[in-house]
Order: C-alpha cells, then sequence, then structure tokens
C-alpha cells in the first residue's frame, strides 16, 4: 500500500527539529543568543538539520516502503546501516564542503575529520532520523490501514442495504401498506391510521437514511412517528416526555444523527415506570441544534455495548462539522444522559 502523505506534513515537523534544535543548542552548549544565531552557527545547524531531514526522507520513502510495507523486517534492519552511512556522506557534504566554503570553518577538528571516526561518530548522530522515520512511516501506515477499513465496512453495508432493497421492491411494498390502509380507513381508524405512520417510517429508511444529509422536519417527523409505533409496543405504558423546541422549515443535518439517541433510549432505557420517566428534547435556536436524553437504565444493562455506534456518529460529526459540533455522553448511577450541539445547514 503506497501511503499519501502530504509532503508539507514533513516539512512542518522538520522546521520545527530545527528550532528545537537551536534551543537544545542554546541550553547545552551556553552560548549568548548573539553568537547562536550568528551566521556560522547556523549554517552548521542548518546543514545538520538538512542532512536528517535527507536521510529521513530516504528512509521513508524507499527503505520503509520497499521493506516494512512488507514486512520485510530482516532485510529493513540491514538497511539502517546504508541510511546511517549516506548520512554521514551527507552531513560531511554539507558542513566540511559547503559550510567550509562560506565560513572558512570546518565542523569537526582535524583528527576527527579521518573517515573512520567520522562515520562512527555520524552512525549515533544518524540513528535518530532513521527511527523517527520509521515510526512516522508506521504511523501514518497504520491510520491508512484503518481508514481503508472504515471505508470497506461503509462499502459492506451499502452494498448490503442495496441488495435487500433488490429484494423487497418499495413500490410494491409501499402499494400493499396503502392497498391495507384503503381497507381499513373506513373499518377501522386508528389501525389504518397505523399504517399509513409505518408506511412513512419505512419510505424514510429506504429512501433517506442512505443520504448524507436530510432535512431536519423529515428526522423530527420520522422521530415522531417511531416513537408512535412505540406506544403501540409498550401498550400506552410508555413514560416518555418528547418536546421540541424552536422553529424550523429548510435546516438541514446530517442524517440518522438525531435517530441515534432515540433509538438509545428505547434500546437499553428503562420507560415503563412512571417515577422514572424519560426525556428527550430537541432545541432549534441561533441556527444550532441541541438534542438532550435522559433515561434510567435497565437493570444490568452496559451501556459500553453502545460504543460503537456512538464512535462511527462521532467520526460522521468530525468529518462534516469539523470542531464545530458538542458531543458528550454521561452515565451517572443508574441514568443514562447525552447532548448533542451543531450547527444548522440551510
Amino acid at each position: 500500500m503506497k501511503l499519501k502523505i502530504p509532503f508539507y506534513y514533513h516539512i512542518l515537523l522538520f522546521l520545527g527539529l530545527f528550532f528545537t534544535f537551536y534551543l537544545w543548542d542554546i541550553g547545552v552548549s551556553n552560548r549568548k543568543l548573539d553568537s547562536v544565531f550568528s551566521n556560522k552557527y547556523f549554517f552548521f545547524n542548518a546543514g545538520f538539520v538538512l542532512s536528517v531531514f535527507i536521510v529521513y526522507l530516504l528512509n521513508f520513502y524507499f527503505f520503509c516502503d520497499w521493506f516494512l510495507n512488507k514486512k520485510r523486517i530482516l532485510l529493513y534492519f540491514l538497511s539502517i546501516p546504508v541510511s546511517l552511512l549516506f548520512f554521514a556522506g551527507v552531513r560531511y557534504f554539507l558542513q566540511e564542503v559547503v559550510v567550509y566554503e562560506i565560513t572558512g570553518i570546518h565542523n569537526y577538528g582535524e583528527e576527527t575529520r579521518e573517515m573512520g571516526y567520522y562515520i562512527r561518530d555520524n552512525f549515533f548522530f544518524g540513528l535518530p532520523a532513521v527511527i523517527l522515520s520509521a515510526f512516522s512511516y508506521l504511523f501514518f501506515h497504520s491510520q491508512e490501514t484503518q481508514q481503508q477499513n472504515r471505508e470497506l465496512l461503509l462499502e459492506n453495508k451499502r452494498a448490503e442495504f442495496q441488495m435487500l432493497k433488490s429484494q423487497v421492491s418499495p413500490h410494491f411494498l409501499f402499494n400493499t401498506l396503502n392497498s391495507f390502509y384503503s381497507q381499513l380507513i373506513l373499518k377501522d381508524d386508528e389501525m389504518a391510521s397505523d399504517i399509513l405512520v409505518l408506511s412513512d417510517l419505512l419510505r424514510y429508511v429506504i429512501t433517506e437514511t442512505e443520504k448524507d444529509e436530510a432535512l431536519l422536519s423529515k428526522e423530527i417527523q420520522f422521530i415522531q412517528n417511531y416513537i408512535h409505533m412505540q406506544k403501540k409496543r409498550f401498550e400506552d405504558q410508555l413514560y416518555l416526555d418528547f418536546i421540541v423546541e424552536g422553529n424550523y422549515n429548510s435546516e438541514r443535518i446530517i442524517s440518522s444523527a438525531l435517530v441515534h439517541f432515540i433509538e438509545n433510549v428505547f434500546k437499553h432505557g428503562k420507560l415503563n415506570n412512571p417515577d422514572e420517566r424519560a426525556n428527550i428534547l430537541i432545541k432549534i435556536k441561533e441556527n444550532n441544534l441541541e438534542v438532550s436524553t435522559f433515561n434510567y437504565s435497565v437493570e444490568g444493562e452496559n451501556y459500553s455495548s453502545t460504543g460503537i455506534g456512538f464512535e462511527n456518529l462521532t467520526k460522521r460529526l468530525e468529518y462534516t462539522y469539523k470542531d464545530k459540533f458538542v458531543l458528550e455522553k454521561t452515565t451517572e448511577n443508574n441514568t443514562f444522559k447525552t447532548y448533542l450541539k451543531i450547527p444548522l445547514k440551510k
């Protein structure tokens, strides 16, 4: 797998290294600021950091890609002396040839410029560049692998959903429900109304949830229909307060974001005790949407089981809203609370 890492990541990393090296030079050498930032020390430090940067790139884009990427660990370890030898050569050229021509000063003394000593000494100074490069490569490789796995999982889910849709024609399903509704409207108004609500629920699930965004009005209508059907399930023993405050019309949010919270209330909450009521509050104000839920937990319920859904929702929110959202969940004693705040789109 070829890594697609923006090159400026490496540049930013080594700009930070360059200035860190300066601070280190000030602290360790106990030199005055005017001498540390003089032309002489600037050229030597720049030459050193540039040598490190070149070997870092060599190791990252060639040896790591050739060997670590293909899990040829032994070959990679055998390549490290080559990288270090290259570092010694680059540093010698930059500092003892180029900088010497500019300043007339050698970085190493005459005896320490002897080839054997110079190479051994720079094996030590070059090793951090190789280690940093390898760790950077492994980190970025891990991030890209996780991203590819997430995309593959999403594609599989979409494929499964499309297969399900192909097996059950939505038109056939809706026509059948409409037929039931027509037959019952004159006989049983309540059941006919429930079939109409069920039809709307299915229509939303089939046509809207696969979209990236949805109208807030449709999301809220879906939740209202969902709660209506749950009341049938609880046989009117559902103790839940559902409140919507504020005006909404054409605002848009990421699809199914609100549904995640409502489903968790019904999946994990205690809803049949009048003394332990659950509540769901949706507020629309100042171009923001706030959603709060509160419920008592079913005895023995482990909310960590909702972690995957919560993590997926967090990633979707980060992708869509960057840092302009708030998402919280709190478990206290036998209660569970969630809170979401996101900006609304027109």
